[in-house]
């Protein structure tokens, strides 16, 4: 995979389609944090997907390199192309790939592109817990960490694990991270928690409850969401 060839050919397939009508509203969304080419995700999507699939598994570096080499340009659709480009190709991704998926959630980081990574990181740590029960150590030492997006990482990696979530991590990272302030880490709790109340209902109620007023009202109201 030559990433700079990969890289221009994403250029090539996006460029003509940015839309200055389109692109104010969409900045407007993101609060104005980025620039955009104004390419709505379904035409962003039809565009480069064939380019990622095409793809014939490639080598962990070089689909660390490529996105890193499309984090690095300006406009926002180039992270989500990124992102799509991990997601679809994670399972050729191992747990050494997690300091840079890491260093990509800390790099131009907002809600939009760091929660596609951590769908990322959860995949490879899933993957890898079967082999690996010391798999998650890493985000053990990433719930602590000076950046609270890639504290947000930890707490939503689980998403989608079903009857696989580590209840006693989800539980333990929603009780650190629980008397902070932060609105996305407080969503955050509340999200992850209302994912595994679909498949360990009893337990997440269990908790919210022994929580009591140490959960914020945010995090309570979307852990209990589904649970009547």
């Amino acid at each position: 995979m030559d990433t700079r060839d990969f890289t221009q050919q994403v250029l090539a397939a996006l460029l003509p389609l940015a839309s200055a009508e389109r692109r104010v509203p969409m900045q407007a969304y993101m609060k104005h944090r980025f620039p955009f080419l104004g390419i709505a995700t379904p035409a962003r999507r039809a565009a480069t997907l064939p380019l990622i699939r095409a793809l014939r598994q490639p080598c962990a570096a070089d689909l660390i390199a490529a996105a890193t080499a499309l984090w690095a340009l300006p406009e926002r659709e180039f992270q989500y192309v990124a992102a799509d480009l991990l997601a679809r190709h994670s399972r050729q991704i191992t747990l050494a790939e997690l300091p840079a998926l890491l260093d990509l959630v800390r790099a131009r980081a907002w809600w939009d592109s760091v929660d596609p990574l951590a769908g990322v990181i959860g995949d490879v740590l899933q993957r890898a817990r079967v082999r690996d029960p010391g798999a998650q150590a890493s985000m053990d030492r990433a719930v602590q960490d000076g950046d609270f997006w890639v504290r947000r990482v930890a707490m939503l990696h689980q998403l989608g694990w079903r009857e696989a979530t580590d209840l006693a991590r989800l539980f333990a990272y929603a009780e650190r991270l629980a008397p902070e302030r932060e609105f996305f880490i407080r969503k955050a709790i509340g999200w992850a928690l209302r994912d595994a109340a679909r498949h360990h209902p009893a337990a997440v109620q269990s908790f919210v409850a022994q929580m009591g007023d140490r959960l914020a009202a945010l995090s309570r109201r979307e852990a209990l969401k589904h649970l009547g």
